[in-house]
């Protein structure tokens, strides 16, 4: 999205009024935006990935859904909005559990649970995803490992890996 407008927010996450084009140069040093995904969970303990487009950054590698928080969204807002755009699946805010936030160059990187009853009917958004799976957690694992996730998930499951397995399982 050309038009697409992120909330700068300083270290912690609270925004200063102003905003950032996506796609415009020169991010501004020591200013951030939030970015939030979520880490699906059935029932049975599989979780789901999902296959990033042809043409997108890190295409055709593997990730939990994400996405930058709009103008005026909270970080859970961004989470439930860009999981239902990506995969069809509706969550609501209250349905998030949240693993932990992680400190990137221009992000802030918040990483959800959620769990869902069944095995949900999947409606994938062919602009953003390719390919989805239910996985055990251990998969994703060793996926981040081969280097088949998108790149910058390595070092957040490396950092939030541990907690946020001990959420899926629990």
């Amino acid at each position: 999205m050309d038009d697409e407008l992120w909330d700068l927010t300083d270290a912690a996450g609270t925004p200063i009024g102003r905003t950032h084009r996506r796609g415009d140069p020169a991010f501004p040093e020591g200013l951030f935006h939030i970015v939030a995904s979520v880490c699906v969970v059935r029932g049975d303990g599989l979780v789901l990935l999902t296959r990033r487009a042809a043409g997108k950054d890190w295409s055709l590698t593997w990730e939990f859904p994400a996405g930058s928080a709009l103008a005026g969204e909270t970080s859970a807002q961004a989470a439930v909005r860009e999981l239902h755009e990506e995969t069809g699946v509706l969550v609501g805010t209250s349905d998030l559990g949240l693993v932990g936030r992680l400190t990137e160059r221009t992000a802030l990187f918040d990483v959800y649970t959620a769990r869902v009853d069944g095995d949900p009917v999947l409606v994938l958004d062919p602009a953003e995803v390719c390919e989805s799976a239910w996985v055990p957690f251990a998969e994703a694992l060793r996926r981040a490992a081969a280097g088949e996730m998108a790149g910058p998930w390595t070092p957040r499951l490396e950092q939030l890996g541990e907690r946020l397995g001990a959420l899926v399982r629990a």
